[in-house]
């Protein structure tokens, strides 16, 4: 399991709080929707990338609220993928809410960031399509799976760089947060859009996750 975090500086708590158990990870993050008022805090993320080889959340919003700093948004997220690669490379959990050419720009810019796993895409086809071009990696999950968009990007997706996420507690099972086990509620419809049994879905995105960490430099 990944768990990313919001701000570089909940990446020691989160870290203390989860100790040594070998089945979960934490990523260091700064969150496009706290840029605005966090954005000097990505010197301290930069500096944390010696001690973790996953980084999230990061990326670029540019839904209404957040239109305003995304030019600051864009600067940061550049920086952290210059940083990531400079530090050989990282597993990355991006965000591209409103504004998916924005992050597939800075990512074609810095081919050498690591891996980009783009979570819960919500871009056009021609823009996924963009994405997979680049090598990039996807996370779907229950929530995303509601809506038809949703369905229709995930199928066209490429099943050996999918991965299942919760979102949580964002995505949520009617008034309660997904917990981290209900990543694969979404495996039955998942292995239908692909046409594929739900075993041999389950076999890949194990895989898949096994495949990842392997993809980047990491000595820590």
């Amino acid at each position: 399991m990944l768990a990313v975090t919001t701000t570089p500086k909940a990446w020691r708590g989160t870290s203390r709080l989860v100790g040594k158990r070998p089945r979960v990870r934490i990523a260091v993050g700064l969150h496009p929707e706290l840029v605005a008022q966090r954005h000097h805090e990505v010197a301290l993320l930069c500096g944390l990338l010696v001690e973790t080889r996953y980084v999230g959340e990061i990326g670029i919003d540019g839904s209404p609220p957040h239109r305003g700093s995304i030019e600051l948004q864009k600067s940061v997220f550049d920086r952290i993928l210059a940083a990531c690669a400079a530090a050989g490379g990282r597993v990355m959990s991006i965000h591209s809410r409103g504004a998916p050419a924005a992050v597939l720009d800075a990512l074609e810019r810095q081919r050498t960031s690591g891996v980009p796993i783009l979570h819960w895409f919500s871009g056009t086809k021609t823009e996924l399509a963009r994405a997979d071009a680049l090598g990039c990696w996807f996370s779907v999950g229950p929530a995303m799976l509601r809506s038809r968009k949703g369905r229709e990007l995930a199928a066209a997706m490429p099943v050996d760089r999918l991965l299942t996420e919760t979102d949580a507690p964002f995505g949520r099972d009617g008034d309660s947060p997904l917990m981290p086990w209900q990543a694969y509620d979404c495996l039955n419809e998942l292995a239908d859009l692909k046409g594929l049994t739900v075993d041999i879905l389950r076999r890949q995105l194990i895989a898949n996750l096994r495949r990842l960490p392997k993809l980047v430099e990491w000595s820590g």
